[in-house]
């Protein structure tokens, strides 16, 4: 297993690390121990997981995933061995949170709030990396394109979650700090804010980056390798969809998007014919598409981890296996090309 910094701090994470949305809802805790028993064995030491999840959020297994994850600590003991990283809530009238705290945000008394809970779950009293899930304010993330600008609907000013975060650190309650599904500007208002009043800096950012969704290369890949503040790249295989089991119309039985219709945004008709293109590439140079679309990603620079997740032990070692897998300059090039053809085909 490779090992990269998390940003600017002395925090080594593995190249891969275990994404965990689908315990408490596809998957049972059993099986999350599973999944934890073998990616540990495997060299992952980079455990992902936030106070909303299982997915959807529903009120039913609202914290379930941590449970899990607490559990498997106290059981292990080997809350040492791992980099814990959990994640806040935002505010959202589309995702259904709510029953998260009367209704999420990212004021000070709610970052307190969530932040006790989470650590009761998760029976720690430190996390290692804490993440703000998705800005505040109105802007682009989960998979919206264009932008309205309405700074009427920002709602709790960065400056003030910051803040709260802060004391967080200063407690000992959190070691680092991070952000999720962030823009360009959000990004720089946080370091901002960190130089003018002399708040923890973000270490780490968490937003979607895979063959079909490449944005993070424009603006954000440099503002994370010029300020140190290393991607966790999330979806990496766009949902499954960039497994291949959903082209030709096909939609397996039990699967995320069969289960699930809503998490349809990378399965439009133009992220079908890229995927296609891409399993094309794939074939032609004797790879499964879930090998080049994991090495892909994990060869970026500006990537500090990929977030693989899975919900059969099968996928597990194979997206494990698949990260290991390094890239010649014959099929970048070949990537290349179909990028040119299907530039950014899903948000």
């Amino acid at each position: 297993m490779i090992y990269k910094k998390l940003g600017n701090t002395d925090i080594e994470v593995s190249l891969v690390g275990l994404g965990t949305m689908t315990w408490g809802e596809q998957n049972s805790e059993a099986e999350a121990c599973e999944q934890m028993d073998y990616a540990v064995a495997k060299g992952i030491n980079l455990i992902d997981v936030a106070e909303m999840y299982p997915v959807p959020a529903r009120a039913e297994t609202y914290g379930h995933t941590e449970s899990y994850v607490g559990e498997w600590l106290r059981q292990t003991g080997k809350r040492n061995q791992i980099v814990l990283a959990s994640k806040v809530s935002g505010p959202s009238s589309v995702l259904g949170v709510n029953h998260i705290r009367g209704g999420s945000r990212l004021s000070a008394d709610q970052v307190r709030c969530a932040i006790e809970g989470s650590l009761e779950r998760l029976q720690t009293d430190y996390l290692d990396l804490y993440q703000v899930h998705w800005p505040e304010r109105m802007t682009n993330y989960f998979g919206q394109r264009g932008y309205t600008h309405q700074p009427d609907l920002d709602g709790i000013a960065i400056e003030e979650t910051l803040v709260a975060l802060a004391e967080l650190v200063d407690e000992g309650l959190v070691k680092h700090i991070g952000i999720s599904n962030e823009t360009p500007w959000g990004v720089m208002e946080y370091l901002r804010l960190t130089r003018e009043r002399d708040l923890p800096r973000i270490v780490g950012i968490q937003n979607p980056y895979s063959l079909l969704t490449r944005q993070f290369e424009t603006g954000l890949a440099e503002m994370s390798l010029r300020e140190g503040v290393g991607l966790l790249a999330y979806s990496p295989l766009s949902f499954g969809v960039l497994s291949g089991k959903y082209l030709n119309n096909a939609m397996p039985a039990g699967s995320r998007i069969d289960l699930f219709p809503r998490f349809a945004r990378y399965s439009g008709p133009i992220a079908q014919a890229a995927t296609q293109a891409y399993l094309d590439v794939a074939a032609k140079h004797g790879l499964s598409l879930v090998e080049l679309s994991l090495a892909f990603v994990c060869q970026q620079s500006f990537v500090a981890s990929c977030l693989i997740g899975a919900t059969t032990m099968e996928q597990l070692k194979q997206n494990i296996d698949a990260c290991q897998v390094v890239l010649s300059d014959a099929v970048k090039a070949d990537l290349d090309e179909v990028y040119q053809r299907y530039p950014d085909p899903a948000p």
